[in-house]
């Protein structure tokens, strides 16, 4: 039996959680960023949170995940974005 590169079945609800520094447009950008990989992605459904401190925002995007392919490329580009700390 071959080893399954994921334990997901796809499709499947996929949250993201998205941390930077909180300031303008963060959310715009992480939104556009999961939107370029998961075109139906509704931006109005973040959850957001901001630090006691007020000096850092929690984004959770939730999306409908269709391959690992789709996983790991959101991954990269929102690793890749200076914004942005932390992507679990």
């Amino acid at each position: 039996m071959a080893e399954q590169e994921t334990l997901l079945e796809f499709p499947c609800e996929f949250p993201l959680k998205i941390m930077g520094e909180a300031q303008e447009g963060f959310a715009e950008a992480v939104a556009e960023a999961v939107r370029r990989h998961a075109p139906d992605f509704d931006a109005t459904s973040i959850e957001t949170r901001t630090s006691s401190g007020g000096k850092y925002i929690s984004l959770t995007c939730t999306i409908t995940a269709t391959s690992k392919a789709q996983l790991d490329d959101i991954y990269r580009e929102l690793t890749a974005h200076p914004w942005v700390k932390v992507v679990l």
